[in-house]
């Protein structure tokens, strides 16, 4: 785990940067000499394992869990795997989230390659909800009512991307492919009018006519969806709108780190990348359900 944290084989104190640093066995913790209060920290401050009694025996297996479980693993599943409450698996889940969350400013097709947009609707069923809930959405059995619109960009043999907007018109979807899409990338999508831009070379696909005309099409995305839903239905059954990005950046981490002819990737690598991005992220318990301000608990 060290040389996952520090790849340079060398402990560095995560308030100063110190490198002179003492190993001291039976606490299992390392001390500073710099001169700050907390001189005693171990390989979990400055992590997304901070603050939590867990140990790291079951932290990097519930690791390796998410990374490599095709379609997700449930709070469920990982409190009998482990040996903890059903409530812990589940904020420990969160947290394994946020490692897999990466940033980046380069443009999808900067190759001038093809970039796949589409959008989803996750929500439940309206057959399903509650009749006084059915009741506030003017009695309508189906539809995208009440529903949280995700939108992905996919770059042909590349990344996925995933956005939840609040509304699909033009000037959302036109400021969404701008800043994500390169202007010399192909843009296809279906018939949606709220897609055309004259910025790109805009090929659209007519699913009411066709769903391949050649290299046109948006299967790519579809697969995503497909996977995604997979795993949002069979897996976690219920997800909240609140915390429904988190679930989206877990599946964008294994779609993205899926084995290809070009680039294949074990279990192995999928878990030491999510290992390397744990540093420099915390969520807090309050973070997690909304309470910011008031107690936090782990």
């Amino acid at each position: 785990m060290v040389f996952v944290r520090w790849p340079d084989g060398m402990p560095k104190c995560p308030y100063c940067g110190a490198t002179k640093l003492t190993w001291l066995a039976n606490a299992n913790v390392y001390r500073c000499y710099g001169d700050h209060k907390k001189q005693k920290f171990s390989l979990k401050v400055g992590t997304v394992f901070e603050d939590s009694p867990i140990g790291l025996d079951k932290w990097l297996p519930a690791l390796w869990l998410l990374c490599n479980s095709k379609n997700g693993i449930s709070s469920y599943e990982l409190h009998r795997a482990l040996g903890v409450t059903q409530k812990t698996a589940w904020f420990m889940l969160h947290r394994i989230r946020l490692a897999m969350e990466s940033g980046t400013f380069t443009k999808l097709g900067s190759d001038g390659g093809a970039v796949e947009v589409d959008e989803t609707f996750i929500g439940g069923k309206v057959s399903n909800m509650h009749k006084a809930k059915r009741e506030k959405m003017g009695g309508k059995r189906r539809g995208i009512t009440g529903k949280t619109i995700v939108v992905g960009l996919l770059e042909r043999k590349g990344h996925v991307r995933t956005e939840i907007i609040k509304e699909r018109t033009q000037d959302m979807l036109h400021n969404l492919t701008r800043f994500h899409i390169d202007p010399s990338a192909t843009l296809i999508t279906d018939e949606w009018g709220g897609y055309a831009d004259s910025r790109f070379v805009h090929e659209v696909v007519n699913h009411a006519e066709t769903y391949v005309r050649g290299q046109i099409h948006t299967n790519g995305i579809e697969n995503f969806w497909s996977l995604l839903k997979r795993g949002l239905n069979g897996t976690y059954i219920s997800v909240e709108p609140f915390h429904l990005q988190r679930y989206l950046v877990e599946q964008v981490f294994r779609y993205n780190n899926r084995a290809t002819k070009d680039n294949p990737l074990t279990d192995v690598d999928r878990f030491t990348l999510a290992a390397s991005q744990i540093s420099g992220k915390r969520l807090t318990y309050a973070e997690l359900t909304g309470k910011v301000g008031q107690t936090e608990a782990n």
